[in-house]
């Protein structure tokens, strides 16, 4: 088959949608010996990363570049739905657009849908966001052929909130990368850690209230992430806010961390609570959407939009090393059930 794959996205750093992009193209680079895959990146100011460019020049693959910012990439097929990606990309039985646009095509489509955020949750979106995937989402419905859910939970919301047909949405949860432990650092307090793009779904403000109110001794919070909209941050005592870390800082940040806390209000998949289970951090989370689904029995959870239980996690986990210690090897365990093989092999069959 001749497939065509969107990986404008990747350019996000610091998002779950880039890490799962980044996490797609080197899994069908390691694991495709029998497709020819043409890949789409359009940006107006970023770059494709260099080593993944090596990587699929590598395979023999094409890379299609467009210097054109995914607002107007969105006029084009999201609004108007004109240009065909034939016309880009050349004759293909396959095409699997990204989280952001949808543009028509002769041949099959498939997509790729993380959550329906915008749906559940519409005020902590922004109006481009909702907007955009609206809009996107309406094409979905008409035109795919195949849906690839992050999570049961996503496809259930596609099928209640989109009226989908359920046969043409197939659950494939994203593979998580296993890293070795970055190099501690040295900190002068036990600290607990949350990473996300720091917008209103993450949630923060509720987990800096818990935070206080838990009163902690020699514990501190530290938020990672970039900057995203609409947020009002509360400054409190024994909070650090580090934004943007790259990769190293990240890991590195995971291995010496008291526990992970993701008090996200509703996810697709909630990549940063596998990867936290990935070092053998313990985790507590929200236990809604994805989260509990993919937290299994291997997470201490909570209502995120509770202040009073989120407080009542983070001085369990604080004060309970043994429990720690149980979540840490059950968490080390059900990270390992998600692999990107896994991913692959479910794509290539429904594309097939």
């Amino acid at each position: 088959m001749k497939i065509g794959l969107d990986i404008s996205q990747i350019v996000y750093k610091g998002t779950g949608v880039s890490r799962f992009t980044e996490g797609l193209v080197k899994a069908i680079c390691e694991y495709d010996k029998e497709n020819e895959w043409i890949f789409f990146f359009s940006s107006f100011r970023q770059s494709l990363d260099s080593s993944l460019e090596k990587l699929i020049n590598f395979r023999g693959w094409k890379i299609i570049k467009l210097k054109l910012p995914s607002t107007g990439l969105s006029i084009i097929w999201n609004d108007l739905h004109v240009l065909k990606i034939e016309t880009i990309t050349g004759k293909l039985d396959w095409f699997i657009s990204s989280d952001w646009t949808e543009p028509p095509a002769t041949c099959k489509k498939a997509t790729i849908v993380h959550d329906l955020v915008y749906l559940r949750y519409p005020e902590t979106v922004n109006r481009l966001i909702l907007r955009t995937q609206t809009k996107r989402l309406n094409w979905v419905g008409r035109e795919s052929a195949l849906i690839l859910a992050d999570s049961q939970s996503t496809k259930d919301d596609l099928i209640k909130l989109l009226n989908l047909n359920s046969k043409k949405v197939v659950v494939n949860y994203p593979g998580i990368e296993i890293k070795k432990p970055g190099k501690k650092i040295a900190v002068k307090k036990p600290f607990i850690l949350t990473v996300g793009k720091i917008e209103p779904r993450k949630n923060i403000n509720k987990l800096i209230d818990a935070f206080a109110e838990a009163k902690l001794k020699n514990v501190e919070l530290l938020i990672v992430g970039p900057m995203g909209w609409n947020q009002n941050i509360k400054v409190r005592e024994n909070i650090r806010f580090l934004g943007y870390v790259s990769e190293s800082e990240l890991y590195a940040l995971y291995s010496s961390c008291l526990f992970f806390v993701y008090p996200s209000l509703w996810e697709g998949f909630g990549y940063p609570v596998l990867e936290a289970m990935s070092f053998g951090v313990p985790v507590a989370t929200s236990n809604t959407s994805s989260l509990k689904e993919i937290g299994e029995n291997a997470a201490l959870f909570f209502d995120p939009t509770n202040v009073n239980e989120i407080k009542s996690a983070l001085i369990k986990l604080a004060e309970d090393k043994k429990l720690r210690v149980e979540l840490s090897r059950k968490g080390s365990q059900r990270a390992k059930e998600f692999t990107w093989k896994k991913y692959y092999d479910v794509m290539i069959k429904a594309l097939w």
